[in-house]
């Protein structure tokens, strides 16, 4: 069974088409940016190793999906005979609100949901829904799924969800901690539980999405019981351009001090904050922060320990949410690739049970691996995410029931 896996930004289309049938092979993967401004490209690359790069005459949602609909079909390129192979499409959708909790197969309540969530999610749901749509256009009668970040995190109990606010706010507006990155750390967590040759229901795991967006999860025998992103991707870690956690009024000291209203002071905290901000050299990447360190910018130096601090923090904050953890994931681009963070994070907490390896620690893999000593009472893990197969999976397992 051939899946397709679609996630529309507001500017590209990321895809990944999956043979199920082989052991979940991807086929073929590909982006194409810049949609609807100049310069728009695509790149391609099939499971024969082809890559092919070049602009493309993409405006929207809908011909970018033309697009890869037709390079998959390529008499030289494709790696189908015919569209028709396609038998299920999942996207990712970031925010599902308390309406869905689970993949679901996209009908028009779906796609109103969708829309609901627009307020509260207007960076990632309407362009998930653009792709939604685009697919249905050009791959009539196909089924699509919507797999949704917000749904692993669903199973937080209202102590963990709720905010310090009155409740009506809820109640009435659903005003509440979502969770976000929900399919990286379903993969991980059940990833980490197979690293352990254990069952995820046997097991206590704190996953560390690590990247320019950060998020960490506590979970409990495959549960989520708490998550550090909220009503948005704002609160919680710093990030690469996010501030994360901080005095709500310090909103209003911005907005004073900077002369900002309130898109104005939201597009500040999202997009010039975080690491982009503490460390003062317009860039949120910590690759060149790192370097910045180690060429001795104190400013930077500053930056990288505040970024590890927070992290931390959630960590001995999960470990008391848990009771305790077994293993400690991390995942994503910072999470996978810089040793540096992952030293630094755990630097301090042996007396919590976490002995790391640094000859380990050191060493770069694609594959996932334990990075922490035989006798460390609590497991650190370096597990590469996947959230293209954890779609295709989701999106396989919830058409085959249907």
């Amino acid at each position: 069974m051939i899946v397709l896996v679609i996630n529309a930004g507001s500017s590209s289309v990321k895809f990944t088409c999956f043979d199920m049938a082989a052991g979940r092979k991807v086929l073929a993967s590909g982006l194409i940016e810049r949609i609807g401004i100049d310069g728009t490209s695509m790149k391609y690359t099939n499971h024969r190793g082809e890559v092919i790069k070049g602009e493309v005459p993409v405006k929207d949602a809908k011909d970018a999906v033309k697009v890869i609909s037709e390079r998959l079909v390529d008499p030289k390129a494709g790696v189908l005979k015919s569209l028709s192979e396609v038998k299920a499409i999942g996207h990712r959708v970031v925010h599902g609100g308390e309406s869905i909790t689970a993949p679901v197969i996209v009908n028009d309540q779906v796609k109103a949901t969708i829309r609901e969530c627009f307020a509260i999610a207007p960076l990632h749901n309407p362009p998930n829904l653009a792709g939604i749509e685009a697919c249905e256009a050009v791959f009539p009668g196909v089924a699509n799924a919507a797999v949704f970040d917000t749904a692993f995190h669903a199973t937080m109990p209202p102590h963990a969800f709720l905010y310090g606010i009155p409740y009506d706010l809820y109640t009435e507006h659903k005003i509440r901690r979502y969770g976000f990155h929900g399919t990286s750390h379903a993969y991980v967590s059940r990833q980490a539980a197979e690293l352990l040759g254990k069952k995820p229901a046997d097991i206590k795991v704190i996953v560390c999405h690590l990247g320019n967006g950060g998020s960490i999860s506590a979970v409990d025998r495959g549960k989520c019981v708490d998550t550090s992103m909220g009503l948005t991707p704002l609160e919680g870690l710093i990030m690469g351009t996010r501030s994360g956690d901080m005095d709500p009024a310090i909103v209003w000291n911005i907005m004073r001090i900077k002369g900002l209203d309130g898109p104005g002071v939201d597009n500040f905290l999202n997009k010039k904050s975080g690491l982009l901000g503490l460390a003062g050299i317009n860039s949120s990447d910590l690759r060149d922060i790192e370097a910045g360190h180690q060429a001795g910018n104190k400013q930077c130096t500053q930056a990288i320990e505040t970024y590890a601090y927070r992290v931390k923090k959630y960590i001995g904050s999960y470990i008391a949410a848990l009771g305790g953890v077994d293993v400690v994931a991390f995942t994503a681009g910072v999470g996978e690739n810089s040793a540096s963070t992952r030293a630094l994070v755990l630097k301090g907490l042996q007396g919590l049970g976490f002995k790391l390896d640094s000859a380990k620690n050191d060493v770069r893999s694609a594959e996932p691996r334990l990075v922490s000593t035989p006798d460390s009472p609590v497991k650190i893990a370096v597990i590469p995410t996947d959230e293209e197969q954890e779609i295709a999976g989701q999106t396989f397992d919830l058409v085959n029931k249907k």
